[in-house]
């Protein structure tokens, strides 16, 4: 066991970091391709905006193309979009089904900005979040369902986007930030709650330069409907016992500090790949 060699591992492409960071930025410009609105502050509300991305990429970025599928299911709640329960519904089972969490690992924009921020020559704190994990349950349940269908507006009759609203780090880093900087307007409109939202998107940033993708582990409404698939999905890790020899690589090279030898699917794995591109004896793949 003292020479043991690395070797490639068995997803070829998404087995490299810099391939898979190559990934991740593919799949934000293809949900953002309208960077010019950036500089001019408007929202693209053609066609494509009826259908929902796989990630969080919030409706109100400048750039997207898409909607975002828990700020779909939020107006459902609310009551102001009856016609898109089914729909969202069935977008996210057959994503979840498909992929469980590798959308967290290769397509949302913000897991993206997460693994940029993390990036950032720091210490580095790891940390399993035994307790906190189960956070993003509480908050789907919470934010996302519950308040947004029993707390209305007397005169509307219409619920309120709570997720998005007060803690949602896309819609304000993508959204907000740059509509304000474009629109001398917004500006001046901003009050109590854009302090707040810019208070939750530095405690957001913050958090994941030190912690490895504390918000997708601990806050993230999508990451917890996808990692109710993960065991399950079509697309999923395997671990062969009778190649595996034990040596822990995988353990360590683990940023969620999982144990793929021992569980190749559990619910926080977002198909990062590093634990097979580090497995000497390739125990470790896809099927």
């Amino acid at each position: 066991m003292k020479h043991v060699r690395k070797l490639p591992g068995r997803l070829g492409l998404l087995s490299q970091a810099p391939r898979r960071l190559m990934i991740q930025i593919a799949f934000f410009l293809l949900q953002n391709p309208f960077l010019k609105n950036f500089a001019s502050g408007e929202i693209y509300q053609g066609g494509l905006k009826k259908i929902c991305a796989p990630g969080l990429n919030c409706y109100s970025c400048p750039a997207a193309a898409a909607s975002c599928p828990i700020g779909a299911l939020q107006l459902f709640f609310a009551g102001a979009r009856q016609s898109i329960s089914l729909l969202v519904a069935g977008f996210l089972l057959s994503i979840g089904v498909v992929f469980g969490r590798l959308i967290c690992g290769y397509v949302c924009p913000v897991g993206l900005l997460q693994d940029l921020l993390y990036k950032i020559k720091t210490p580095k704190r790891r940390a399993r979040l035994r307790r906190l994990r189960y956070l993003k349950y509480a908050v789907l349940a919470l934010f996302v369902i519950i308040l947004p269908l029993a707390v209305r507006h007397e005169l509307s009759g219409l619920g309120s986007p709570w997720f998005c609203k007060y803690i949602c780090p896309s819609g304000m880093i993508f959204g907000a930030l740059p509509l304000l900087a474009a629109n001398d307007f917004l500006r001046g409109m901003a009050g109590a709650l854009f302090a707040f939202k810019t208070a939750a998107a530095f405690a957001f940033v913050s958090s994941s330069i030190f912690v490895y993708r504390f918000f997708c582990r601990a806050l993230c409404p999508l990451g917890a409907i996808y990692s109710l698939f993960n065991k399950s999905a079509f697309v999923r890790m395997r671990c062969d016992k009778e190649k595996c020899i034990r040596c822990g690589a995988c353990k360590d090279a683990c940023l969620l500090y999982l144990e793929p030898a021992e569980d190749p699917n559990p619910p926080e794995c977002v198909r990062c790949a590093k634990c097979i591109s580090v497995c000497p004896v390739r125990a470790l793949g896809n099927r």
